[in-house]
C-alpha cells in the first residue's frame, strides 16, 4: 500500500453514523452512567473523540505508539521538556527554532535544566557534548531556518548508548517525507500549524512517542497541564492531513525550482536547500527522506538587515508573515522575526546571517514565484543605487 493510500484510509469513518468525515465533538463533558462508568470519555480536557482520532492518526503516520495533540507547537515542546527534572541536561541543535530557544533558555534553564547547543550536522559533536546528566537530545532536521540536516539513525544510536531520549522536530519534513521513529527516534514533535494543517488557519502541536510507557507520561502531562487541542482545531488538522501527500509533492517541486534559480542569481551569496547537490548534507537528506521539503533560505552578498528587509517587503506573491507550510507562499527575515529572541552572536555562529531570508514556497505556479523574486531583486537594486548615489 502506498503512503497516500495508507494516509487516506487511516482516517476513520464514524462508527456511530457512518459519517465519512470525522465528527466534531464540540462538548466539554460526557454523561456517565455511574461515577467512573462511561463510554470512554468523561471530561474533554482528558479526552475528546475528535482529538483522539487525530492523535491515533498521527501516531500511525509516524509509526509510533502514542500521539498527543496540543494547543500549539510550543505547547507540544513544553510537554516533552516536562519529562525532565532539575539537574538534567539537553544537547540541542544550534540552529534551533527561536521559540524553542526562548523556552529552553528563559523558562527551563531557571529550573535547573542545562542546554548545550551544538552543530548536529556532525554526530560526533553531539557525542562530545554528552555528560552523565544528559537526558535528552533535541534535533530539528531540516533545521529552521538554515536547513541543516542531521543523521537521525546515527544520532539515535548515540542516544541509545547514553540511555537518553532522542526527540526529532519533524515539522519541516512531515511524515509524508520522513519518519524519524523508524530511524530510531524516541519522540517526534510537530508544529501542526505548518504542513499538517497546511492552510494557515490553525495553531496546533503534536507529540508522538515510540513506546507506550513514554506515551503514557506525555498523556499524563497533557491532562495535568491542560494545553489540549480543541475539537474543532483537531478536525481542521485531520482535514489538512487528508491532502498532505499532494501538497507536499508540489511544495517540494516548487522549492527545488526556486532554489535552483536563486543559486544562479548574482545578488545571492548562499542558498540553503537540501535538494541541491551542493548542500553539505544532501546525501544524508536523500537517504533518510523521500523529498526535500518546501522551505528555501538564502543570504545576500550585501549582508545587511536593511537589504534583507528591502527584499522581503518588495515581493508580491510571497507575503511577509510569520509561520510557514501553507498553500500561499510566505517569506520572513529570521534575524528580526522568528529568531529575534536568539542573541545576535549565537545566530551568526549557527549560520543565521543578517541578510538571511526564509521562503515558505507555496502551491502557486513555480514560474510566477520566480518572476516575483526577480522583480523584488530589481526593486532592491534600484533602492540600493538610489541610496549609494543619494538621489
Amino acid at each position: 500500500m502506498s503512503n497516500a493510500t495508507e494516509l487516506i484510509h487511516s482516517i476513520p469513518t464514524d462508527p456511530l453514523t457512518g459519517a465519512i468525515s470525522v465528527p466534531i465533538y464540540q462538548t466539554s463533558t460526557f454523561v456517565q452512567e455511574a461515577p467512573g462508568v462511561n463510554k470512554g470519555y468523561d471530561y474533554a480536557r482528558t479526552g475528546n473523540p475528535t482529538r483522539f482520532a487525530l492523535e491515533t492518526l498521527i501516531a500511525k503516520l509516524e509509526c509510533g505508539h502514542t500521539g498527543a495533540a496540543f494547543s500549539s507547537g510550543l505547547a507540544a515542546i513544553d510537554a516533552v521538556l516536562k519529562l525532565l527534572k532539575s539537574g538534567d541536561e539537553i544537547v540541542a541543535v544550534d540552529d534551533i527554532y527561536g521559540g524553542a530557544f526562548r523556552l529552553f533558555t528563559h523558562v527551563y534553564e531557571k529550573f535547573g535544566i542545562r542546554v548545550n547547543y551544538v552543530d548536529a550536522t556532525d554526530p560526533i559533536n553531539i557525542f562530545n557534548a554528552l555528560t552523565p546528566a544528559t537526558r535528552l537530545i533535541w534535533i530539528e532536521t531540516p533545521t529552521n531556518p538554515t536547513l541543516k540536516i542531521s543523521d537521525i539513525k546515527t544520532i539515535a544510536a548515540i542516544a541509545k548508548a547514553q540511555s537518553c531520549w532522542l526527540c526529532v522536530d519533524n515539522t519541516f519534513a512531515s511524515p509524508a517525507l520522513q519518519k524519524p521513529i523508524l530511524l530510531g527516534a524516541d519522540i517526534v514533535v510537530h508544529s501542526a500549524t505548518k504542513y499538517l494543517g497546511g492552510h494557515s488557519d490553525l495553531i496546533a502541536g503534536l507529540v508522538v512517542t515510540k513506546e507506550k510507557e513514554l506515551g503514557e507520561k506525555i498523556k499524563f502531562i497533557q491532562n495535568a497541564s491542560g494545553a489540549i487541542l480543541s475539537a474543532f482545531d483537531s478536525w481542521l488538522v485531520i482535514r489538512g492531513i487528508e491532502t498532505l501527500p499532494l501538497r507536499i509533492e508540489k511544495h517540494c517541486s516548487n522549492a527545488q525550482a526556486v532554489a535552483t534559480f536563486l543559486q544562479e542569481h548574482p545578488a545571492v551569496d548562499k542558498v540553503y536547500y537540501p535538494g541541491l547537490s551542493t548542500h553539505p548534507n544532501h546525501d544524508i537528506a536523500k537517504k533518510q527522506a523521500s523529498g526535500f521539503g518546501g522551505i528555501v533560505s538564502f543570504s545576500l552578498k550585501e549582508d545587511t538587515e536593511d537589504t534583507a528587509i528591502a527584499f522581503v517587503t518588495a515581493t508580491q506573491y510571497f507575503k511577509l508573515a510569520e509561520s510557514l507550510g501553507g498553500i500561499k507562499s510566505l517569506l520572513c527575515h529570521p534575524a528580526t522575526m522568528t529568531h529575534k529572541s536568539i542573541p545576535a552572536e549565537k545566530r551568526k555562529s549557527a549560520g543565521v546571517a543578517n541578510s538571511l531570508v526564509r521562503l515558505s514556497v507555496g502551491l502557486e505556479d513555480a514560474g510566477d514565484l520566480i518572476k516575483d523574486i526577480e522583480q523584488a531583486f530589481e526593486k532592491i537594486n534600484y533602492k540600493i543605487f538610489l541610496l549609494k548615489n543619494q538621489i
